[in-house]
Protein backbone atom coordinates (compact mmCIF):
# COMPACT_ATOMS: atom_id res chain seq x y z
CA UNK A 1 0.00 0.00 0.00
CA UNK A 2 1.31 3.65 -0.92
CA UNK A 3 1.97 6.19 1.57
CA UNK A 4 0.30 8.77 -1.34
CA UNK A 5 -2.23 10.61 -0.96
CA UNK A 6 -4.95 10.00 -3.61
CA UNK A 7 -5.77 12.66 -5.87
CA UNK A 8 -8.52 13.79 -4.46
CA UNK A 9 -6.80 13.94 -1.26
CA UNK A 10 -3.91 15.87 -2.61
CA UNK A 11 -6.33 18.52 -3.73
CA UNK A 12 -7.98 18.74 -0.13
CA UNK A 13 -4.46 18.85 1.32
CA UNK A 14 -3.65 21.78 -0.85
CA UNK A 15 -6.53 23.84 -0.34
CA UNK A 16 -6.81 23.48 3.57
CA UNK A 17 -3.00 24.39 3.62
CA UNK A 18 -4.34 27.86 1.67
CA UNK A 19 -7.62 27.84 3.93
CA UNK A 20 -6.68 26.63 7.23
CA UNK A 21 -8.25 28.56 9.19
CA UNK A 22 -11.80 27.82 7.77
CA UNK A 23 -13.94 24.50 7.46
CA UNK A 24 -13.09 22.78 4.05
CA UNK A 25 -16.42 21.43 2.93
CA UNK A 26 -15.39 18.87 0.02
CA UNK A 27 -17.70 18.13 -2.57
CA UNK A 28 -17.99 14.12 -3.14
CA UNK A 29 -20.15 13.42 -5.53
CA UNK A 30 -23.67 14.56 -4.35
CA UNK A 31 -22.39 15.44 -1.02
CA UNK A 32 -20.03 17.95 0.58
CA UNK A 33 -17.74 15.89 3.46
CA UNK A 34 -15.30 17.35 5.84
CA UNK A 35 -11.97 15.32 6.71
CA UNK A 36 -9.12 15.64 9.60
CA UNK A 37 -10.09 18.00 12.53
CA UNK A 38 -12.71 19.65 10.10
CA UNK A 39 -14.90 16.61 10.59
CA UNK A 40 -14.35 16.63 14.61
CA UNK A 41 -14.90 20.38 15.06
CA UNK A 42 -18.19 20.36 12.75
CA UNK A 43 -19.27 17.14 14.56
CA UNK A 44 -19.10 18.58 18.08
CA UNK A 45 -20.58 22.25 16.71
CA UNK A 46 -23.35 20.61 14.77
CA UNK A 47 -24.35 17.64 17.10
CA UNK A 48 -23.99 15.10 14.63
CA UNK A 49 -22.76 11.82 14.36
CA UNK A 50 -18.77 11.15 12.81
CA UNK A 51 -18.56 8.65 10.69
CA UNK A 52 -15.38 7.37 9.23
CA UNK A 53 -13.70 5.59 6.41
CA UNK A 54 -10.26 4.70 5.00
CA UNK A 55 -7.57 5.60 6.48
CA UNK A 56 -4.38 8.94 5.28
CA UNK A 57 -1.06 7.83 6.39
CA UNK A 58 -2.19 5.67 9.29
Amino acid sequence: MSNQPTPMMAQYIEIKATYSDALLFYRMGDFYELFFADAETASRALGIALTKRGKHLG
